[in-house]
């Protein structure tokens, strides 16, 4: 009772809802008049008749009428009160099966509804809150770095001012508070005082007004934000974030660097202090058709294998591995010994690399095309917008990716790889299918937007998919546990952890890390420095640090079964 009570108390302390209550009770009086009129004419057309009845009989004949029960015991045997029935029965069926409902359902039952949502979702956090991370609004991409804070066990909270879309991720479980993107209230009734990071993810001139009116609310709160266009990162940071991401350049300049150079075998695509790590296609190599131990790259180079990529799969390498011409070789070690394998490795194909072919000419597009001119790679462009297509450069080809004379004029026929970077991730499918039939041979690197889609372009035939929303939220987890955790990309990381009283006084061999939870081991601090890669046969020393590439899931077997 104390419930219905607060929330009635809710409802009618919203002025549009005592508004609403006063045009109902005008209503049910309109109605309650033209009842008693069609009661007062009843008694006197019955009296014209010769019969008399009384006023509350009238009241009876008139509500079963105009409802359309119509009992039948009493009736009209002249035209006149024949006449007045079908008239009492019009109105009736106006009123109570048409007017009636549609005007309780707009003016009180959906109002009612809004003012339960409302008063049901929570408008603030614990007093005790702290450490988490706010989340102001919703989307595929605030969704996806909900999921990855939840796999590293971090608080957070999401700012949703529509009380209707609150109420809906609170009742599957999120963390939600309701209340004004732009008011500092909401931010202080979040703790944001005592938060680990404030996200905003809006347009640029909301991100603006967010950042203004946390400042306002919280002044020494780590914030950061995203961006649409680069023009915006000063005004962000004049308005207090602390850090600005182009998430769709970020992802531009990701993608290039998977494309591979036929100048040079390795492509490093991470770096963790000291170590490096790159990938090495199989393909065009001597390394096809060899065990892991035949190849020797430890003992040649120095280098660590610590995964083979086939496809979307992350295999661990094993001694007996054969390496297969689709295999992606993950590396781990230094710079130098990188070098030395690039020399090594010498591709054979021609030295003049054909020119990679970007489809789409968007902010990631774009970005792709910028990574790959400062690689010295060239490239060709393909965009259907033609006011995307700068005038007089030959690089740009306007026209439409899925028609197959515009990707021959941008050299389909002879490109090794292709890259994928639409917003529209039914396209994106689409051209990865088309590409993979035209040329089997070539490496598709894919753009997905959302991470639902990243198996699907897999499926559909590209080499390598990169989500947005994924890296959106391995770049914010990356700012959140800084030196902790790596991400090399989705579902794949770096991290570091000191050696546990389980492994201190045992070899890597003895470990039997790599055979039981699919992690390598891919570097080692210890007294005397880094060592990369580490030497298999030395026991582990207390103090010592392991740096280690695998899965999540291998992650977290990894702590599981070692981790005190």
């Amino acid at each position: 009772m104390k419930y219905i009570f607060s929330q009635m108390a809710f409802f009618m302390a919203q002025q549009s809802n005592q508004r609403n209550i006063r045009f109902m009770l005008r209503f049910a009086l309109m109605v309650l008049g033209l009842m008693v009129l069609y009661t007062v004419l009843f008694h006197f057309i019955m009296a014209w008749e010769g019969r008399q009845y009384s006023y509350l009989t009238g009241l009876y004949w008139t509500l079963t009428v105009m409802t359309t029960l119509g009992f039948g015991d009493i009736t009209f045997t002249g035209d006149l009160g024949k006449l007045f029935t079908i008239v009492v029965t019009i109105s009736g069926v106006m009123l109570f099966m048409l007017i009636m409902p549609f005007t309780f359902i707009r003016y009180v039952y959906s109002p009612w509804l809004d003012a339960q949502a409302k008063a049901i979702t929570p408008k603030e956090l614990p007093e005790n809150t702290a450490g988490h991370v706010i989340l102001v609004g919703f989307d595929a991409v605030v969704m996806s770095i909900v999921e990855k804070l939840r796999q590293y066990h971090i608080a957070y909270c999401l700012l949703i001012d529509d009380a209707a879309r609150a109420l809906g991720f609170y009742d599957r479980h999120y963390s939600v508070v309701q209340g004004d993107l732009d008011s500092p209230v909401s931010y202080r009734n979040m703790r944001v005082e005592k938060a680990a990071l404030v996200l905003a993810l809006q347009d640029d001139l909301k991100n603006t007004n967010i950042a203004a009116t946390v400042r306002e609310a919280a002044p020494g709160v780590p914030l950061a934000a995203g961006i649409d266009s680069n023009d915006s990162r000063d005004i962000l940071l004049l308005a207090g974030a602390n850090h600005v991401f182009h998430f769709a350049e970020l992802l531009g300049k990701a993608l290039a660097r998977r494309v591979f150079n036929a100048a040079m075998q390795s492509n490093t695509i991470g770096r963790f202090e000291g170590l490096c790590i790159a990938e090495a296609p199989v393909q065009h190599t001597s390394l096809v058709g060899q065990t892991l131990l035949e190849a020797d790259l430890r003992g040649r180079f120095n280098l660590n294998i610590a995964g083979i990529w086939q496809g979307d799969h992350y295999l661990p390498a094993r001694p007996d591995t054969v390496f297969a011409d689709d295999h992606v070789l993950l590396l781990a070690g230094t710079a130098d010994k990188l070098e030395l394998y690039d020399k090594a490795m010498s591709p054979e194909w021609d030295e003049v690399q054909p020119p990679v072919l970007i489809l789409g000419g968007g902010r990631v597009g774009k970005a792709v095309a910028g990574d790959l001119q400062l690689r010295g790679i060239p490239f060709f462009l393909v965009e259907k917008n033609p006011v995307r297509v700068p005038k007089g450069d030959p690089r740009y080809v306007a026209g439409s990716a899925a028609d197959h004379d515009v990707l021959r004029r941008a050299g389909i026929e002879t490109t090794q790889t292709v890259v994928v970077t639409t917003h529209n991730d039914d396209l994106n499918i689409y051209l990865t299918i088309y590409c993979r039939k035209l040329r089997p041979d070539i490496q598709i690197i894919s753009r997905a937007t959302l991470d639902r889609n990243v198996a699907s372009l897999y499926n559909a035939g590209a080499n390598l998919v990169m989500s947005q929303s994924g890296l959106t939220a391995n770049t914010i987890v990356n700012l959140l546990l800084p030196g902790r955790v790596f991400m090399l990309t989705e579902g794949l990381n770096i991290f570091k952890i000191q050696a546990s009283s389980k492994l201190v006084g045992k070899s890597l061999l003895e470990s039997g890390i790599r055979n039981t939870t699919a992690c390598n081991v891919v570097a080692l601090r210890a007294k005397d420095g880094l060592r990369i890669p580490p030497d298999p046969n030395t026991p582990i020393a207390a103090g010592d640090e392991l740096i280690l590439i695998g899965s999540a899931q291998a992650e977290k077997l990894f702590m599981e079964k070692y981790a005190e």
